[in-house]
């Protein structure tokens, strides 16, 4: 069954994939091409006007509009996504922003929905020819219902584009407001460690009005394999010294695109413009990707209650203070708040609490946790000449890891389970060890395949066999030296492949286990390498090659985990 579905998916059919997913975009073409206000909703005094705004090349853009009652002018906050905006949540959530005195704007990107031009991701919204970010910021903050003071919100893709309109410095721009964010996208968004995936972002079909636009724009990413000048020209990692406004960041521990959040806090706080450094916030919560999904109920996880925070009641207060002036002491906050996550359910667990900084992460031991015989786990690393574990990484028969969203806070035993996948537990701790901070993996690996893929997942054992999925990343072997160039493996050499896992703070309770998992394949969620060493493509080739893969753990080849464990 794996084989069928993975050769047989959308967008990846041997005959006739591109134009049997193009026939498919394109007679949903007319719903999205309309994709206007069909219901109408009660915002009792806050007023809704959709426009549409030009930008510097004369393309017009759809944007929605939410008035408060009264007389103005107004400070105006705005939105950016590639998503669709006329759902009810979206209306009424904007609604309800603008009922604190704000314009709130709406804006989907060029060749979506009912914005005109052609789609071309997020290169509009950067610092190149097309500025679209900028254009809308200063179209909003010159109106003659505007003060001339303009915020940003929104999270993901949302956050994203922040970033970037940030880098060209709109003169109205004031401060934003970002959650689960990204700055390159190379590294946080098309490809993830080196693996790419066609499937989830040929999805983007759906949102165009021409779809053919996904489709040409997928192309040019498979044109460009490695981290070169496509790549570093939207790297917004590259320009914090540009970045001059005070941003408050939300991350979520369940989220890989954690890392983009703290790199945009630390980027900004200690590298950006003079209106920039010293004046970023950070928050990390409990949370998987997403903006209205901040409460204490996560997956598989229900935490105390003091999980949960108000992301619009905190936006309200941080752009009443810099976009009107109010003084609620929202700059006196500390920098940095970050959620220790510990166990639930069991009375009297350390951890579930927060805890304040100056600056993150907070000081760690960094301690090395070794792979070993029999599926170990250990402080103590190994002494035999030789050991390794195996497994088998057939492309066409992948591991399974359903969905295309990433699934942490959840049991991932059915995954675990799995014939093609190892795990390495520690022994029942004694005493609780709290880890918090950035976790690595160093691992000696060898393959029968020119090229491969790893992937790293810790989890938190419970007492009754439940594996929580806290981090987990995928690292491509041909990147090992640097995303830059590819070099492939000789069959059977060892070779050391470092790269990090994700960030965490985390307090395994004592009776508790710690649990690293290791596989190379997790369909549909990670795209399978074909392991046959040539450049990746598009459609699946008929060529890919079947491997045996193993992990090294003995005293020269002593693979392992770098944890930052913290102790109080």
């Amino acid at each position: 069954m794996r084989q069928k579905s993975l050769l047989n998916t959308v967008g990846r059919v041997s005959v006739g994939g591109w134009t049997a997913m193009l026939v498919t975009a394109l007679a949903l073409l007319a719903t999205f091409a309309s994709d206007g206000l069909t219901e109408e909703l009660d915002f009792g005094s806050v007023t809704e006007r959709h426009v549409m705004v030009p930008m510097r090349d004369g393309v017009k853009l759809s944007v929605y509009l939410y008035f408060p009652g009264g007389d103005g002018p107004w400070p105006a906050i705005f939105e950016q996504r590639y998503a669709s905006l006329s759902g009810r949540s979206t209306r009424l959530s904007a609604a309800k922003l603008a009922e604190s005195g704000y314009v709130v704007a709406l804006c989907n990107f060029r060749g979506t929905h009912l914005s005109e031009g052609k789609y071309v991701g997020y290169r509009a919204t950067q610092w190149g020819d097309l500025r679209d970010g900028y254009d809308l910021c200063e179209w909003l903050g010159t109106q003659s219902w505007s003060t001339g003071k303009v915020g940003t919100f929104g999270s993901s893709q949302g956050g994203y584009v922040q970033n970037y309109l940030a880098v060209t410095q709109p003169p109205h721009l004031v401060c934003q407001h970002m959650t689960d964010t990204g700055l390159s996208l190379f590294q946080e968004g098309y490809r993830i460690g080196g693996t790419s995936r066609p499937e989830r972002f040929a999805s983007l079909t759906d949102l165009c009005r021409n779809p053919d636009d996904a489709i040409t724009l997928l192309e040019e990413w498979y044109r460009h394999p490695h981290y070169d000048e496509y790549w570093q020209a939207e790297d917004a990692s590259r320009h914090f010294d540009k970045m001059n406004v005070p941003c408050f960041t939300i991350g979520s521990w369940y989220d890989f695109m954690n890392q983009g959040s703290i790199a945009s806090f630390q980027g900004r706080q200690s590298r950006g413009g003079s209106n920039s450094r010293g004046q970023q916030q950070l928050l990390i919560g409990p949370w998987l990707h997403g903006r209205s999904n901040k409460g204490n109920k996560v997956a598989d996880m229900t935490y105390p209650e003091n999980a949960a925070w108000n992301v619009e009641e905190h936006m309200i207060r941080w752009f009443d203070h810099y976009l009107k002036g109010v003084d609620n002491g929202i700059e006196q906050d500390p920098t940095v708040r970050y959620y220790v996550m510990g166990a639930i359910d069991e009375a009297g667990a350390p951890g579930n609490v927060w805890r304040q900084a100056a600056v993150f992460p907070p000081e760690a031991t960094i301690t090395p946790m070794y792979l070993l015989e029999e599926g170990a786990l250990s402080a103590t690393a190994p002494t035999a000449d030789e050991g390794a574990t195996s497994f088998v990484s057939d492309p066409r028969l992948p591991m399974e890891m359903p969905g295309r969203s990433f699934l942490r806070a959840r049991d991932p035993r059915p995954f675990e389970s799995q014939p093609d996948v190892r795990t390495f537990t520690t022994p029942v701790l004694t005493e609780p060890v709290e880890w918090t901070g950035r976790v690595k993996a160093e691992l000696y690996i060898s393959s029968t395949a020119a090229d491969t893929d790893f992937i790293v997942r810790v989890s938190d054992v419970y007492p009754d066999g439940r594996s929580i999925l806290i981090v987990d990343y995928p690292w491509r072997a041909r990147y090992r030296e640097g995303f830059d160039h590819e070099a492939l493996l000789e069959p059977g050499q060892v070779y050391k492949l470092a790269f990090p896992v994700g960030w965490m703070s985390q307090i395994f309770n004592k009776g508790h286990r710690i649990r690293v998992t290791v596989a190379s394949s997790g369909y549909p969620l990670y795209e399978p390498n074909p392991q046959n060493g040539k450049p990746a493509t598009i459609e699946f080739p008929d060529d890919a090659v079947k491997a045996v893969n193993s992990v090294h753990h003995n005293r020269i080849h002593a693979s392992r985990i770098i944890a930052p464990v913290v102790s109080r």
